[in-house]
């Protein structure tokens, strides 16, 4: 039973949901994933790490993240998705803690590759309940507002990680790694106090759904299969060319602008922050946008603006385009997932958003083990990451292309 008009509170306990996810997401990829960049030089240091086994111990965590979300729609479906996130951030708080005590790269590799797991498996199921909670007319707003987690935390890590440093030495990063823990640990609790799987679970329907003709059960709605509709597999082909292209810029950046537009790396370090914080309006600001607009066009929108932080770049153009650069690849940073969760809801239906999510993003996966290598081989072979970013660049005008392909959905799930 749903709560009447007047039972009702101001607040609808979705937005609670559309928090907790962000401190959620903050989590499990702002400090599982995110912070790593800002722990490798000290640590690389200390324990004698090779370039190679830098990337290695980046790959585990792909690795793992990419075997995490094969299985967690499955297991969602068996124990719920509130469990199942608060297990999986469990699992990053204890591995993020032994890596602090980690003696060689061994330990690193394995304990970060758990992490990963653990990444994969408290992201996928928290973007699915946001098509449980919100219904399609504002699921993208809400979607925005949860993954700009990632960019207070490239933010926080920024500032935090340096002072734990000086203040602490040499073996600052160990000391990093389990105070980023602690974190993760508090998270883990509010998560399973505030998370709940579904409206009803609250007696309530889906924010936006409240006396609207759609608004029927799941049983009643039209079922779309998750494997046989093109629409999913082109847009695992979209989210793949963005998980191929911005990891690109994400982890060659700062490197390009230091070794090859001379900048100091404090300098550098200070464009990367600013990424952080223009990516906080990301999310919201095309979520929303895709909400009014359309799918098609707000990923065409996004991802002609990446091609221009590409090409900004490529061109060995003055500095002020690189501030522009800049801008547009932090204003649109986080947008394609938040248009991604919305998009598939669309096409299967909020039942099987998790299981279409999860599937599209192990293929966003492939894409960000596979251009990051690529992009190492052109520059290793030409002395410059120009020819890498020219790559992204037309990687990024093919997925404007292909999502012009995409058509509206065949029924409009709630």
């Amino acid at each position: 039973m749903s709560t009447t008009p007047a039972e009702r509170p101001r607040i609808h306990y979705a937005w609670v949901i559309a928090l907790t996810g962000t401190v959620v997401i903050f989590a499990c990829l702002g400090f599982g994933r995110f912070a790593l960049g800002m722990l490798l030089p000290s640590m690389a240091s200390s324990l004698g790490l090779t370039y190679s086994q830098i990337g290695y111990i980046s790959t585990a965590n792909f690795i793992g993240y990419l075997a995490a979300v094969l299985f967690c729609s499955t297991i969602a479906r068996k124990i719920g998705s509130r469990s199942l996130i608060a297990i999986a951030l469990l699992i990053i708080a204890v591995s993020m803690i032994l890596v602090g005590q980690a003696k060689g790269f061994l330990a690193v590799l394995l304990l970060y590759a758990v992490t990963g797991i653990g990444s994969g498996a408290a992201n996928v199921p928290m973007m699915g309940l946001i098509t449980a909670w919100f219904d399609r007319t504002i699921r993208g707003r809400a979607s925005g507002f949860v993954v700009i987690g990632s960019g207070f935390a490239i933010i926080i890590s920024g500032k935090l990680i340096p002072a734990i440093n000086r203040h602490v030495g040499t073996d600052g990063w160990r000391t990093s790694w389990m105070v980023l823990g602690g974190i993760v640990a508090v998270v883990t609790i509010l998560a399973f106090a505030l998370l709940r799987n579904r409206p009803e679970e609250r007696g309530l329907l889906p924010l936006g759904s409240e006396g609207r003709a759609a608004a029927v059960s799941t049983a009643e709605r039209p079922r779309q299969s998750v494997y046989g509709n093109p629409a999913v597999y082109l847009l695992g082909a979209v989210y793949f060319l963005f998980g191929y292209t911005y990891v690109i810029y994400a982890t060659f950046i700062v490197t390009t602008l230091v070794k090859e537009r001379g900048m100091s790396e404090a300098i550098a370090g200070s464009f990367w922050s600013w990424v952080g914080f223009l990516s906080l309006f990301s999310g919201p600001v095309f979520g929303t946008l895709s909400d009014r607009i359309g799918r098609k066009r707000g990923l065409q929108i996004v991802f002609g603006l990446q091609m221009l932080a590409y090409l900004l770049v490529a061109m060995h153009l003055p500095p002020a385009f690189l501030y522009l650069s800049i801008f547009f690849f932090g204003i649109v940073a986080w947008s394609i997932p938040s248009i991604m969760v919305a998009a598939v809801s669309e096409y299967v239906g909020p039942d099987r958003a998790l299981a279409a999510f999860g599937y599209i993003t192990f293929i966003f996966g492939l894409g960000q083990i596979t251009g990051p290598s690529v992009a190492g081989i052109i520059a290793e072979r030409t002395g410059s990451f120009s020819g890498s970013f020219f790559m992204a660049a037309a990687a990024a005008a093919a997925a404007v292309v292909l999502s012009a392909f995409l058509h509206r959905p065949e029924h409009d799930h709630n």
